[in-house]
Parts: C-alpha cells; structure tokens; sequence
C-alpha cells in the first residue's frame, strides 16, 4: 500500500456536509484504507471574489490502486456530489478532490501532476497536511514540508474548531 494524500475542498451546496460525504466515499473506495483526516479550515478563493468562501481539509488514505485508478474514483466522487466541470478555472464547486502527494512518486502526465503543480503556494493545503504527515515529510521532489510552510502566510486561512 502506498500513502496518499488528498486535498478535499468545497464552497457550495452545504460545503462541510460535502466534505464529509468525500470522507465517507474515500473509506469506502475499493483496495483502500483511511488512515487520517486534519482539521477543517475555512480559506478565501483563488478564483473569481464573488464566491463564498472555501472549506478545505486533507485525507490521508493507504491504497493499492494506482495513481490513474485513483484518480478515476476521485472524480467518481466529485460528480456523485454534484461536481460540474466548467472552463472557468478555480471557480465555486461543489467538490474538489486533489492528489497531493502519491507516495514517493513523481509524477507528470496530462491528467495527473504529483506532487500537486501549486501545493507549495497554497496554505489551505500546506497546514492541514501538516497536520496529518509525519513530522519531517520530504516530497518526493527534494522540498521539505517545513520549508514550504515557513514560506507560506496563514493569511485568509481560518482553522474551524467543528469536526469533520
């Protein structure tokens, strides 16, 4: 098995109720196991500023598909819940599900780039990864998540004391 972590993200349609439905998907996804979720954070969008704001976690799930399979089921998930993909990037979704790292693999195919292309710059995934990832995690691309942390600002980042 190797460990994957998912960044889970949602602004529309009950977002915390879509998160949790993603997590229940993820522990029923086939040859897989979920091993750890972080704490809920609310951020600011990237995309359009007229959306409401984003609710973000990260998954940590054990799993023996591979990263195309997973992929696969991921967006499976997201259109169960209501997921429209649009030509407007980073706009308001139901759901999101993003592989952010997939073991130590690097990985850059038309559908899928791991580690993540903007998981550096982006705080809504770096915390809470950090708060689910061994200590001193390395990517498999050299860069230490403590390093990306220290470069990356809390701003417009909330941690969110209900559970998911």
């Amino acid at each position: 098995m190797e460990r994957v972590y998912i960044g889970l993200g949602s602004n529309l349609a009950e977002p915390r109720e879509q998160l949790r439905g993603a997590l229940k998907a993820l522990a029923a996804a086939p040859s897989s196991r979920l091993v750890a979720v972080s704490s809920l954070y609310a951020s600011d969008p990237l995309g359009p500023p007229d959306q409401p704001r984003y609710n973000n976690a990260v998954a940590a799930l054990d799993t023996l598909l591979a990263p195309l399979d997973l992929l696969d089921a991921l967006q499976s998930i997201e259109k169960a819940q209501g997921r429209e993909r649009k030509a407007e990037r980073w706009g308001p979704r139901t759901l999101d599900l993003d592989i952010l790292l997939f073991g130590d693999r690097l990985l850059d195919e038309p559908r899928l780039t791991v580690p993540h292309y903007h998981l550096h710059a982006r705080a809504f995934v770096l915390y809470p990864l950090a708060e689910i990832a061994p200590q001193h995690l390395q990517l498999p691309d050299g860069r230490n998540l403590a390093d990306l942390l220290a470069a990356c600002s809390f701003e417009g980042l909330e941690r969110l004391d209900e559970p998911l």
